[in-house]
């Protein structure tokens, strides 16, 4: 299965339900289930700032790294949208039906990545 991997806690945000949108500067033509990734890194806006921006409650007992959080769909990839996450530059990727799963710890790689999903890995 393919999978992103995003920054902390953007990665949260998706999979809590809360963003619906993913930024990123390249387009794709994958469509579908994808993993989400927990980073490693934190994203550049420090949280409270995204706190005060979106409105929300982050919470950091949730900001799991380093492994697979959950899985979301990929639908489109826009490059102009209404909702709130868009930042109105590069691409857009479109997420639908985000649904947590069980932190299982692995290394990220940049662009899309596949990852087994059989038994034991």
């Amino acid at each position: 299965m393919k999978a992103l991997s995003i920054r902390q806690p953007w990665a949260w945000l998706i999979i809590a339900g809360h963003k619906d949108i993913e930024n990123r500067s390249w387009n794709t033509r994958y469509r579908g289930q994808l993993l989400v990734h927990a980073g490693r890194g934190w994203a550049r806006m420090p949280i409270d700032e995204i706190e005060k921006r979106f409105r929300l409650k982050i919470p950091a007992e949730k900001l799991m790294r380093g492994g697979i959080i959950g899985v979301v769909e990929l639908v489109d990839v826009v490059t102009k949208h209404q909702s709130r996450w868009f930042d109105g530059d590069g691409f857009g990727w479109v997420l639908k039906n985000p649904k947590p799963l069980p932190f299982r710890k692995m290394d990220g790689r940049l662009g899309l990545f596949e990852v087994s999903t059989s038994a034991g890995n």
